[in-house]
């Protein structure tokens, strides 16, 4: 286990995580899991990287990556395993030595909750709480009414550095009680707008009064053709007078005037207004990613 890994090491684990992608449909690894492997050590992340001996050297098999920044919640683990080194018991060493480091208080992400995942959680004696689904729908033929924003609210678009404080303290009020959204940092949405997808005229920011009171990011997988409702909030306290029903339809037409033929968002299962709310926009369920934790 360490905490930073060198710029070759990090190297080689996004090339497993790519290389599993292509396999079972999704990253193992999250976004945000991703961009903690660059830019050095990041407080309260860590690492663990398997490997066997092979013909040039040790191969890299499998991958863990353990963080530790909630100050409530047990730590929370992404892994993966190099499909190529499947079934001989990776990860069930890596899952039971991150449940060590963890001090057996853990919670661990199983992205599209495949079988295989379930069956290693049930191994591991986790077990599942949190549900989170992606959503779609088709942009074709988009047909939505024009927005219509509550009074004193104007819409413009995110302007880098000049909004980044700002941006952070509104998104760390929105979502208070979210573990990973509510905590990102200045760290975190510099990592972002380094990303070759970060696009600020796809960014949206809500203003009363000169205070933002909500925003919608969108984001654009161009090789896939999708357009994200990225992040939607709204500041707490101006919920309930249709801002973010607005914010999700000027989203929603930005991303269709990119010409993408669908849409996808991510929204918990247990956050049952949210999810009406995106059904009756025409989203359907389209996979879900599970979060296993310990009883202990």
């Amino acid at each position: 286990m360490v905490d930073e890994l060198a710029p070759e090491a990090a190297a080689a684990v996004l090339e497993l995580i790519e290389r599993a992608a292509r396999t079972d449909g999704q990253p193992a690894v999250s976004e945000q899991g991703r961009l903690q492997l660059r830019g050095g050590g990041r407080a309260g992340v860590r690492h663990l990287l398997v490997y066997v001996p092979g013909e040039s050297g040790e191969d890299l098999v499998a991958y863990g990556q353990l963080e530790d920044t909630d100050p409530v919640e047990a730590p929370a683990a992404e892994l993966v395993v190099h499909p190529g080194h499947r079934g001989r018991g990776h990860g069930r060493a890596l899952g039971g030595e991150l449940l060590v480091q963890s001090g057996r208080r853990l919670r661990v992400w199983a992205h599209g909750g495949h079988p295989a995942a379930r069956h290693l959680a049930q191994t591991l004696g986790l077990t599942m709480f949190r549900e989170l689904r992606q959503m779609r729908r088709p942009l074709a033929d988009l047909d939505l009414a024009e927005p219509v924003f509550p009074a004193g609210v104007a819409v413009r678009t995110f302007q880098p550095d000049t909004d980044d404080a700002a941006w952070l303290e509104i998104n760390a009020a929105a979502f208070a009680h979210h573990p990973e959204q509510g905590a990102l940092t200045q760290r975190d949405l510099d990592d972002r707008k380094a990303q070759p997808w970060f696009d600020p005229k796809g960014f949206f920011l809500a203003e009363k009064d000169g205070r933002l009171v909500g925003f919608h990011w969108t984001k654009v997988h161009a090789e896939e053709g999708l357009g994200e409702v990225y992040v939607l909030g709204v500041r707490p306290g101006e919920q309930g007078g249709g801002l973010g029903k607005a914010l999700t339809a000027v989203g929603l037409r930005h991303l269709a005037g990119q010409g993408l033929g669908t849409a996808m968002l991510y929204v918990d299962a247990d956050n049952v207004p949210a999810v009406t709310v995106y059904e009756r926009l025409g989203f359907v369920t389209h996979e879900t990613d599970l979060m296993y934790r310990s009883e202990t």
